[in-house]
């Protein structure tokens, strides 16, 4: 029945193709889904015996060790067991030239490499897409599924392996079993003096999702004891050791409380963990971010953009003097408050300890923002962020980034080798600030004699009264509109419409204290409570 069945599909297959035409497309898309179904049932490789894995590509993680990299998730199921293990393009390539030479009638296809562009996400998926029908290909051919390189690489005879069991495989490829269940113990940590009766998941309504990342979700959230309501971001201790991010989140943690108390960071009143959870409770704002309002407006008036600038270029000041350099300016990481005032949140990509002359090399940040010297993978300081503001304050007036290309690899040659193009409808030292700024040159950009200085001296803020501005003193040249803090209309509906997960408001048995002892020092001194005279005001 099958085999007639698949004879017959192919025929309408071949029709088609013949016929042409959008619809034809979609149909010939779904068949030819339907042919592989079909095929995969008839080889008996879908039985769920040894021979017969179920694999599929089912997502990607961009991670970070020495360098930037994209990881893909292959998800097996095979023996009555489903784990998933972690690749790099290499090395699905490697198997691909090891199979192209054994079986050269499979007619075996994969993906390009692309030497720019390679964390743009529709090349992701795309590439994705066409590892996961390379995977099928194998499965599906009796000798290929069977040969000893790929059930090495689907980890299928990996003595290690056991039921629930964990397979460490060496550098980036990290094999984990699937069923990673909520309250898991992921590493207990002491709290010491830090620890705090009222921080507790349980001590919280969590009232919607306002924001999501790679480890977690950020969740409006009112406390219980004193209705008071903040922005908690609750990360997955499993997400974070698994790509080996705990430095960047204690990083972030650092950051967050240095910077408790300047007026256009982000502050963070206190941090907790459970066994499976680490909790930022952060000052919540719901005026927008500033992306938000670039996509609406497309562009600001020179003096609304001036004013954001300002704000921006006092607390990049502000953490320069503190020697951390930001890295990831964007207007996605840019916020506005009730009244319309800056603020920047995320510090994960922060780096500290950068002195004066202090460089770095790690490649991070955002496409769009990269500074030369990060995409030449060239040592760098704290003018990076300059060059970021710069790209920012272009995005404010013009509407675009300034080397702006829906071509990743055409952008990032814009980016190392294109002139600066400024339009005449700003003034002159709008013009000019832009060009010191965006100076390609490091070592000719403006800030990399005085730092924040420069900036702050420069005739495009000639107007700004700085102590006022940091004393907020200065009206806002726009004014968010919210009706109080459960008026969520600058959040994006992606967000504010998804559940909350149930997980995040439960206190889990064996919650964390200074008792326990240590498994895994891999969060220790996550927790904070600021003392009285440091707490923050509202």
């Amino acid at each position: 029945m099958t085999n007639r069945l698949l004879v017959v599909i192919n025929e309408i297959s071949i029709s088609l193709k013949l016929f042409g035409g959008n619809l034809a497309a979609s149909l010939q898309l779904l068949i030819s889904s339907i042919l592989e179904t079909l095929s995969y049932k008839s080889t008996g490789m879908a039985d769920g015996g040894e021979d017969a894995p179920k694999v599929s590509i089912s997502d990607t993680e961009t991670w970070e060790k020495n360098k930037r990299f994209t990881v893909y998730k292959v998800l097996v199921s095979a023996e009555g067991n489903t784990w998933f293990i972690f690749r790099r393009y290499n090395e699905f390539h490697q198997l691909y030239d090891k199979m192209k030479k054994l079986y050269p009638e499979a007619g075996l296809k994969l993906p390009g490499k692309k030497l720019f562009g390679s964390f743009d996400p529709d090349f992701i998926r795309h590439r994705r897409e066409g590892l996961h029908d390379f995977i099928q290909k194998l499965l599906v051919h009796p000798q290929m599924s069977q040969n000893t390189e790929v059930r090495t690489f689907l980890n299928l005879d990996d003595a290690r392996r056991e039921p629930g069991g964990v397979t460490g495989l060496a550098d980036a490829v990290e094999t984990m079993d699937i069923d990673d269940k909520e309250g898991a113990d992921h590493g207990t940590v002491t709290l010491g003096d830090t620890e705090s009766k009222s921080a507790r998941p349980s001590d919280f309504d969590f009232v919607k999702v306002i924001g999501k990342g790679s480890f977690g979700k950020v969740i409006l959230s009112k406390h219980k004891s004193d209705g008071k309501v903040y922005a908690v971001k609750v990360l997955q201790k499993a997400h974070i050791l698994k790509r080996n991010e705990a430095k960047h989140i204690m990083s972030e943690r650092n950051v967050l409380l240095n910077g408790v108390k300047h007026p256009f960071l982000v502050g963070l009143h206190f941090s907790f963990q459970t066994k499976d959870k680490l909790y930022f409770v952060l000052t919540y704002v719901n005026g927008g971010e500033l992306f938000f309002h670039l996509q609406r407006e497309r562009c600001f008036p020179e003096p609304r953009a001036r004013f954001y600038a300002a704000e921006i270029a006092s607390a990049l000041g502000y953490l320069h003097s503190l020697n951390i350099i930001y890295r990831d300016l964007k207007p996605e990481n840019i916020l506005l408050d009730s009244q319309g005032h800056v603020c920047l949140t995320d510090f994960g990509l922060c780096k500290e300890n950068i002195k004066d002359l202090g460089t770095t090399s790690t490649f991070c940040g955002t496409p769009e923002y990269l500074a030369p010297e990060v995409l030449r993978k060239q040592p760098y300081d704290r003018t990076v962020d300059w060059w970021c503001m710069g790209a920012v304050l272009y995005e404010m007036l013009y509407g675009l980034p300034p080397f702006y290309s829906r071509d990743t690899s055409e952008m990032y040659d814009h980016i190392l080798h294109k002139p600066l193009k400024l339009r005449g409808s700003i003034s002159a030292p709008a013009k000019n600030i832009l060009e010191g700024m965006l100076q390609k040159d490091k070592s000719m950009r403006l800030g990399v004699q005085n730092d924040f200085q420069d900036i702050k001296n420069h005739p495009f803020f000639a107007s700004i009264n700085w102590t006022h501005l940091d004393e907020k003193r200065i009206k806002p040249p726009y004014n968010p509109n919210v009706s109080g803090p459960m008026d969520l209309k600058h959040f994006d509906n992606e967000f504010t419409r998804e559940p909350v997960p149930a997980s995040v408001g439960k206190t889990p048995g064996g919650m964390v204290s200074a008792s326990v002892a240590e498994a895994d020092m891999a969060f220790e001194g996550f927790s904070y409570v600021p003392a009285p005279q440091d707490a923050f005001d509202f």
